[in-house]
């Protein structure tokens, strides 16, 4: 990281970003050119879920090639200035690096499931069989991550 004064290196910090966040953004690459998409998502154990239906670009993408890339951000504000292009932003993120594969098996995707759920909501949740029939769960192991922080 080019500006280490603002590097989060506490792991239960980079993890409280994480668990705070609404949205992760997963990036992917097809061939030569990257692809991106914001998802809801569910995080246990230096591990990202997500759910799918077992078609369509994303889908496709992660068949050929499993890296990915992550981003996270919280408590993003702009602070303005009086002179243009001295604008700045506060924010905390999280960007990271993992290999996906894909969940099949109905008990394991209730379990991630459960940890998607609970990313936005607390309780226990009953799931179709219809529902976990139809779609798949890409499951991200995370291989490195690094936070950073801007308080301006």
């Amino acid at each position: 990281m080019r500006r280490s004064d603002k590097e989060i290196t506490d792991k239960r910090a980079i993890e409280d970003i994480i668990l705070r966040s609404k949205v992760c953004k997963l990036a992917m690459c097809e061939e030569n050119m990257p692809y991106i998409v914001p998802l809801c998502f569910g995080f246990k154990n230096n591990t990202l879920y997500f759910h799918s239906v077992p078609k369509g670009k994303k889908f496709e993408i992660l068949k050929k090639n499993p890296n990915v890339c992550f981003e996270f951000e919280i408590s993003t504000q702009v602070v303005k200035s009086a002179k243009a292009c001295k604008w700045g932003m506060k924010y905390r993120s999280v960007i990271g690096f993992g290999k996906a594969s894909f969940i099949s098996d109905d008990d394991l995707k209730r379990q991630a499931f459960d940890i998607i759920m609970n990313q936005y909501a607390d309780g226990s949740f009953i799931y179709e069989e219809a529902l976990l029939k139809s779609v798949v769960i890409i499951k991200v192991e995370i291989r490195s991550m690094t936070g950073k922080q801007s308080e301006i």
